[in-house]
């Protein structure tokens, strides 16, 4: 099947910029693969705390080889949702070499977005209520709530580094998943075009 490579009449694309199919799919995969990893660390006995911000209490149990692992968590499944989110979107014609890697580029910004927001709302979901948080809170010494307070403190520290090395990883992992798409498209046309003549 061959494709117009013509232009609009109108000068403009005929099919919009953000690809919101692909930025869906890399959005769940990256989530669904977050809840693996954190579901194989529970099983190795590492007590994490949730990898989105703002969400659940800090851990008393918690430490920097955790918060390590949380970081992995979150650069691991961004970079995973980042790639599909560039290889399934559907290529553009008639585009500079430039705009399309921003674009990819932004499609991966936006899986890790996405997949951040869906993230915290299911497991707020699941959290306890402030409610109940309050009432925890008030039953502890003054020195455990000082020790809280100090795990607070790293444990938004690590969640903080673990989302911008995600959104950048997501990003570059989806500018990746479009070259290797548009090298995949170019073999495909090279094949199907016909041989030249052979010399006389």
């Amino acid at each position: 099947m061959d494709y117009d490579h013509t232009p609009s009449v109108f000068g403009h694309e005929p099919q919009s910029a953000v690809s919101w199919g692909a930025i869906f799919a890399g959005a769940v995969t990256a989530l669904a693969l977050a809840f693996v990893l954190l579901g194989l660390a529970a099983g190795f006995g590492m007590k994490l705390a949730s990898p989105w911000p703002g969400v659940g209490g800090p851990s008393t149990d918690f430490t920097p080889i955790l918060g390590a692992w949380m970081i992995v968590v979150q650069v691991l499944s961004s970079a995973l949702g980042g790639y599909l989110a560039g290889r399934l979107r559907t290529k553009w014609l008639n585009l500079h070499a430039h705009e399309t890697h921003f674009r990819d580029t932004a499609h991966g910004l936006l899986v890790w977005a996405l997949s951040t927001v869906a993230g915290v709302a299911l497991a707020a979901h699941m959290a306890p209520s402030a409610a109940d948080a309050a009432n925890a809170a008030a039953a502890l010494d003054p020195a455990t709530l000082q020790r809280q307070a100090n795990i607070a403190a790293q444990l938004a520290l690590f969640t903080a580094i673990g989302l911008l090395l995600s959104a950048f990883v997501a990003s570059v992992a989806a500018a990746i998943g479009g070259l290797r798409r548009d090298e995949m498209h170019a073999k495909v046309w090279d094949a199907r075009r016909p041989e030249a003549p052979a010399p006389l």
